[in-house]
């Protein structure tokens, strides 16, 4: 179809087609007069002309386009057509016409004698596509919210409630904690006065108490619609427009995350908008779950910080005085039952040093920087007995992310499990995982027997007589701090090779020199 008058039985037979198709077919001569539309595009073009160019006429044949539709003009439609007739290629494009809201996708097909146009309303499609773009900005925008370490548990509830407002296109956002039958509102980001923080009122005169009364969100579209006219909480409020759903910390009711609106909706929440309000109930929930756990971690941290306190005084007092007795009294007398005193003596120290470790410092970590294993190691084993025993490192550099200071305790504490349980002529060795990302520590002593392997990280568990027990725990504590995990196994010469791997373990890094 094309600008010339067909009037041929072919012609009649192709005109009943495209009258049959549901997008808009039309054909201007090479003046720009209209020579056939099909229904579709007859709908188009008639919503876009003004009613005195249209009159009592029963067709569009013989309008002239731009002179009917001046306001298209200037576009998009203009200067495409106007480039397919005058090069005579084809051209196709999307296209919003602002004065009919419509997108629309377009191909013209340009011949000697005129154009014909194809017109695809695809309105509803770009809206869909614009929603899916909505959704993805809003949940990277949630994303960057909720990973902000910057910001407090507040401040970053406040901005996904604006966020929230924003993309469901509601005037209010707020968070709310239930107690004995009322409702207080904590953080909100609302207009409505009787919705800002610090505003409470009995729960049976809320939209909460529906919300927590189900299994799902509560959404309300149409207030007056839906039965809320006779609610109190339409009363109270003069909400049209709610969905919420229930906060819950380990298990137990907390509150509500809701988003409202004085005016009605007048469509229903699309799945992907019910299921970002129910991303933002469980990121709310997991957050004041770990806020209680934080807590009751430091009631913890408290009550260890205190009892260290209690050994270290309590217990390290009356010990200085037996060491000092008993040094005095070796050199008054000699006995055989001074040197196992002594020994004893000394276990209780070292006993009263690793509880305190545990006590104090646990699965604590501090700052974690990049450290160079080597290094450390080295200087680790200056403060064990590096006279007696030998230390060796592949070649090369390996470096690791990780708490200095602590790192150092575990080497320390391996080093001299390697001495206590191999002698005076272990050999230690240090080195990275061949396979995967993480370190080893190994020597060439007695090893561990496979049965006896997940007991030796055991708080207490010793199988050498200096021992007390406490080093591999420690190393153990000290690695599930970083988030690695440790593993003992064989050596390739016979002996314990302690590996550490996994989890949030970054980065090791071996290469050659």
């Amino acid at each position: 179809m094309d600008g010339s008058s067909p009037d041929s039985a072919t012609d009649v037979d192709l005109r009943k087609v495209l009258d049959r198709m549901a997008d808009g077919v039309f054909a201007v001569d090479a003046d720009w007069h209209i020579t056939y539309a099909n229904g579709t595009a007859r709908e188009f073009l008639e919503a876009a002309m003004a009613e005195e160019t249209l009159g009592d006429a029963d067709t569009l044949d013989g309008l002239h386009l731009w002179e009917s539709i001046p306001e298209a003009v200037d576009t998009a439609f203009y200067d495409r057509y106007h480039e397919a007739l005058s090069s005579q290629e084809s051209v196709a494009f999307e296209e919003y016409y602002e004065p009919l809201g419509t997108w629309f996708d377009v191909r013209a097909f340009p011949s000697d004698s005129g154009l014909s146009v194809y017109l695809q309303d695809i309105t509803e499609q770009r809206q869909l596509e614009e929603k899916q773009r909505e959704s993805l900005q809003a949940l990277q925008e949630l994303y960057a919210v909720s990973s902000d370490q910057d910001r407090t548990f507040e401040e970053k509830v406040e901005s996904i409630l604006r966020l929230g407002t924003e993309y469901l296109d509601v005037e209010n956002g707020f968070l709310t904690r239930v107690e004995q039958g009322t409702q207080y509102i904590e953080t909100s980001v609302a207009s409505h006065p009787g919705l800002k923080a610090g505003e409470s009122c009995p729960l049976n005169e809320a939209y909460c108490k529906r919300a927590i009364e189900r299994d799902t969100l509560l959404t309300v579209v149409n207030a007056s619609e839906e039965g809320w006219a006779d609610h109190p909480a339409y009363d109270r409020f003069g909400l049209g427009t709610y969905i919420g759903g229930c906060i819950e910390v380990n298990g137990e009711l907390y509150g509500t995350l809701c988003f409202a609106d004085t005016g009605e909706r007048g469509e229903v929440f699309t799945d992907t908008q019910r299921t970002f309000v129910e991303l933002l109930t469980r990121w709310v929930s997991y957050e004041l779950e770990r806020q209680e756990a934080r807590a009751q971690l430091q009631r913890e941290r408290d009550r260890l910080e205190e009892f260290a306190s209690v050994v270290s005084h309590d217990l390290r007092n009356p010990l200085q005085t037996a060491t000092g007795r008993a040094g005095l009294l070796a050199e008054e007398i000699e006995s055989e039952h001074i040197p196992p005193l002594e020994r004893a003596l000394s276990r209780m120290e070292a006993l009263i040093e690793d509880l305190l470790t545990l006590a104090r410092e646990g699965m604590e970590v501090e700052g974690v920087e990049e450290v160079d294993l080597v290094a450390l190691a080295e200087q680790a084993w200056e403060t064990t007995d590096p006279d007696v025993a030998t230390l060796q490192v592949d070649p090369g550099r390996l470096s690791v992310r990780a708490d200095r200071s602590r790192l150092r305790q575990l080497l320390e504490n391996l080093f001299r499990n390697s001495i206590e349980h191999g002698g005076d002529d272990v050999t230690v060795s240090l080195g990275a995982l061949s396979e995967r990302r993480g370190f080893y520590v190994a020597d060439d002593g007695p090893g561990v027997p496979a049965g006896k392997r997940e007991e030796v990280f055991d708080a207490g568990h010793t199988t050498s007589e200096p021992g007390t027990g406490f080093g591999l725990s420690i190393v153990s504590e000290i690695a599930a701090a970083h988030g690695w995990t440790v593993s003992v196994t064989d050596a390739d010469n016979g002996g314990a090779r302690f590996e550490f791997d996994g989890g949030e373990f970054v980065g090791v890094e071996f290469a050659e020199e």
